[in-house]
């Protein structure tokens, strides 16, 4: 068997998410239909570097798979790219040994999370993009921004339903763009790892600071509570975006 390993990309409208599930189209499912195809009906089995809940999108997912026999990296990839679905995408394809794994090896994760605040909203941003239509004082976010960073207990942005009990996460990145119309924002964390639905809880959470109902100084106190009850509530999936995972050769170039 050949070990590769790919780098994808989709809109996660009209997924259940990227893990496979008995009821409900996902990413996981349709690529390993289209390589079970390509293997001659030996079923292969995908590995991705984590999971997306529904109707989250990704534009640097990595996943690796053994295949029974070696394809010309350029041809594998061609093949993913115009045989899967419309709303998948495959942008590189590289051969790696035994030793890689998608999801264990990684070392550090960069989501980006998009919020339409345009009046009137964009209806074609509504896939893409989450829309706050509440009064926003940018500023009080990017004081807020800050306080995200560095080694915590995240245990109050972690939403319920999370089997990890390890909750302590590092953040590298907490930053914020507003594009040149100013009806869009983009927030970009990157760190360590992330728990279960922790961008968006920090996403609404932020939001409800630039809201004023919540104090700009609010996320010590809410990090050191431990008490998911704290923080903010949790922002719309569809403006999430696994943008790039990083392995420890990554790191290292």
């Amino acid at each position: 068997m050949v070990r590769y390993k790919a780098i994808i990309a989709y809109d996660g409208t009209n997924f259940s998410g990227f893990q496979r599930q008995p009821n409900g189209r996902t990413v996981q499912a349709e690529l390993e239909a289209l390589l079970t195809r390509m293997a001659d009906g030996q079923p292969i089995m995908i590995h991705g570097s984590g999971r997306t809940d529904a109707g989250v999108h990704a534009l640097g997912q990595v996943i690796h798979f053994d295949f029974p026999y070696e394809r010309s990296l350029e041809r594998m990839r061609y093949a993913l790219d115009t045989q899967s679905p419309e709303d998948i995408a495959v942008s590189s394809v590289e051969q790696v040994t035994e030793a890689f794994h998608a999801r264990y090896l990684v070392v550090e994760k960069t989501y980006q999370f998009k919020v339409d605040i345009g009046k009137p909203r964009s209806p074609f941003r509504r896939h893409y993009a989450s829309y706050y239509p509440y009064p926003l004082d940018l500023e009080r976010i990017r004081q807020a921004l800050p306080d995200l960073l560095g080694t915590h207990d995240f245990t109050s942005f972690c939403a319920s339903g999370s089997s990890v009990d390890d909750k302590v996460r590092t953040i590298h990145e907490a930053s914020m763009v507003v594009n040149e119309a100013g009806d869009q924002l983009t927030f970009t964390f990157r760190g360590d790892g992330f728990l279960y639905k922790m961008i968006r809880i920090l996403v609404g959470t932020l939001l409800k600071i630039g809201n004023g109902r919540l104090a700009v100084d609010s996320i010590p106190g809410i990090i050191a509570g431990k008490d998911r009850n704290l923080a903010g509530p949790t922002a719309h999936p569809e403006g999430l975006y696994l943008a790039k995972v990083c392995y420890e050769a990554d790191a290292d170039n």
